[in-house]
């Protein structure tokens, strides 16, 4: 049937971040100083670390080795224990003199900017790995990766219909097999046929292909209700995070000699403050309600704007929903006073939903800022907002494919123009994304070959997730000190935990945060890989730490016993 033919005609009918009060200035000078001595004492261990290597191949590798020692002797840096400089290139053969890029004259904001999710922790927990593979005797046999929202590499499966999808876009002579099904073969010769010279290896357009994107503008006005979705409001990136920086991008610019300001919530994804730290420009912190289901209030909201006036201009307000790391769902009426709120302040929203389809709890629901802004009427319908979706996330988990897109609203049409011209030099997105993103938009319905199979990975992924949402709630609420609050949504549970003073004082002598000292020794101990309440950031007083909810069940109650036993032996010692 698919033999020689046309695929279409045939088939288709500045300086680093600050925050905003003067203690919190302070605090932030303060880490961005700690920061640059971390990554300098880094550097310099590393070369120390790779001339005690080079030393060994000589016959006096044990004098040089003693020398070096002597002279250097053993840094207590946060990041000693990790060992990072094997993560790193070890060629230090010459004096950093010598080099051309040191770190006093590189862009500091590299140095300044901070990824918690893939840190010193996860650095450590790759070593551990290492460590077990040859046979080093720990008291675990492996290492339980809770720190990151990967769901294909905590043993989810990948949907059957999106792996077809790009089977058959990336090998076309796949259309001519009977083993697939007739409906995913009309989707595959669409995508094809929306592509230069019919194949996925072409460039596409900078926005990304016309028809998934008309296919998103159809998911959306699906999605919400009826209201219009415009396709040429939508671009598609490489996940969401291409996306978001391009937005943030585009509006770091001074306004009345005041740096531009970027309002996040604490916790926050840390993509946000990296991202920031990276561009120079201002982070404008705002608190989550942790008393009231990590709620979003319209009084901390104009406390933490009327604030970071004094110091810059907030252009934008993040939010996102539902709540990474803290798990937490907005109601429609905390939706209608984040709107009033940006609007009245004239802020940019951006709206990161990427976890849309992730809602267990019974009594939440998700709702878009587009469509309640919309229903809202005038003059909420015109708020300038910018709302982003991924194929990471939800059902799909397809964190390596990167694809992703943005729906932008209400932009001045220069302003747009100006966006749509800065995403031209990236020239396009993935085109593997983009079949992604199609999949996800645009699934089997009702009636055609794929749907029932379809339907049932799909459901069962969810409720899975709804198992597990429930299990670690369950589990870490029974733990002595913990304060955890329900997984209304997302991937992720974000307990508060009480840490005895004398931990405390053990993390101090360590130079660790105790949140962090936590973490390490709970690696260490029991394998768990999490990532500390700091690198999302917490009120001052209070620790937490962020874990999945994505390992397997039966990992994951095997998870949840480790850290029971962990927690109980940590306050016997340290209580």
């Amino acid at each position: 049937m698919f033999k020689n033919r046309k695929i279409m005609s045939r088939m288709l009918i500045k300086p680093a971040a600050a925050t905003v009060s003067a203690a919190l200035q302070q605090q932030q000078r303060q880490q961005q100083q700690y920061v640059i001595r971390r990554w300098k004492s880094f550097l310099h261990n590393n070369s120390n670390n790779a001339n005690r290597r080079a030393a060994k191949s000589t016959a006096t590798a044990t004098a040089t080795a003693a020398a070096t020692t002597q002279r250097h002797g053993t840094s207590g840096d946060f990041i000693q224990p990790l060992d990072v400089r094997r993560s790193f290139s070890t060629s230090h053969k010459m004096p950093s003199s010598s080099k051309a890029l040191t770190l006093d004259n590189i862009n500091p904001n590299f140095i300044a900017m901070e990824y918690a999710v893939r840190g010193p922790l996860v650095i450590r927990a790759g070593e551990i790995e290492k460590e077990l593979e040859k046979g080093v005797k720990k008291p675990f046999d492996q290492v339980i990766r809770a720190n990151i929202g990967d769901c294909h590499a905590m043993g989810q499966q990948p949907l059957t219909f999106l792996r077809q999808l790009m089977a058959l876009t990336f090998e076309t002579r796949l259309l001519d097999s009977p083993e697939y099904p007739e409906d995913v073969k009309k989707r595959a010769c669409a995508i094809l046929n929306g592509c230069q010279g019919q194949s996925v290896g072409s460039y596409t357009d900078s926005a990304g292909l016309e028809v998934v994107r008309r296919q998103v503008a159809q998911y959306i006005e699906k999605r919400d209700g009826g209201i219009a979705s415009d396709w040429q409001d939508i671009y598609l990136t490489a996940g969401a995070s291409p996306g978001i920086k391009s937005i943030l991008s585009m509006i770091n610019s001074e306004v009345g000699c005041k740096p531009p300001g970027v309002m996040v919530p604490i916790p926050q994804y840390p993509l946000y403050s990296a991202t920031i730290s990276e561009y120079g420009m201002t982070k404008v912190d705002y608190y989550l309600e942790e008393e009231t289901g990590w709620s979003l209030g319209r009084k901390e909201l104009q406390r933490s704007y009327d604030e970071a006036k004094k110091v810059c201009n907030p252009r934008a307000l993040v939010v996102i929903n539902p709540g990474n790391p803290t798990g937490q769902v907005l109601t429609r009426e905390n939706i209608e006073e984040i709107i009033k709120f940006a609007h009245e302040n004239k802020v940019l929203v951006l709206a990161d939903e990427v976890y849309q389809d992730n809602v267990y709890d019974k009594n939440s629901k998700f709702w878009s800022f587009k469509k309640v802004a919309y229903e809202m009427g005038e003059p909420y319908r015109n708020l300038e907002m910018v709302s982003f979706l991924s194929t990471s996330k939800g059902y799909l988990g397809e964190c390596g494919i990167r694809g992703g897109y943005m729906e932008v609203l209400n932009l001045d049409p220069k302003v747009k123009a100006m966006l749509t011209k800065s995403i031209t030099a990236a020239l396009c997105s993935t085109t593997a994304g983009q079949v992604a993103v199609s999949a996800l938009v645009n699934p089997p319905q009702p009636g055609e070959p794929s749907y029932d199979l379809y339907k049932k990975e799909r459901d069962g992924i969810l409720a899975a997730l709804k198992e597990r949402a429930e299990l670690v709630h369950k589990a870490l609420n029974s733990f002595e000190g913990y304060k955890v609050n329900p997984v209304q949504g997302a991937m992720y549970v974000f307990p508060q935990i009480e840490i005895p003073p004398k931990a405390i004082e053990a993390a101090k002598a360590k130079g660790m945060a105790p949140d962090v000292f936590y973490a390490f020794e709970l690696l260490e101990t029991s394998g768990i890989c999490i990532v500390p309440g700091s690198g999302f950031g917490q009120k001052p007083g209070t620790w937490h730490f962020r874990s999945t909810i994505l390992p397997q069940t039966d990992k994951l109650k095997l998870m949840m016993e480790k850290f029971r036993v962990f927690h109980a032996e940590f306050m016997k010692k340290y209580k």
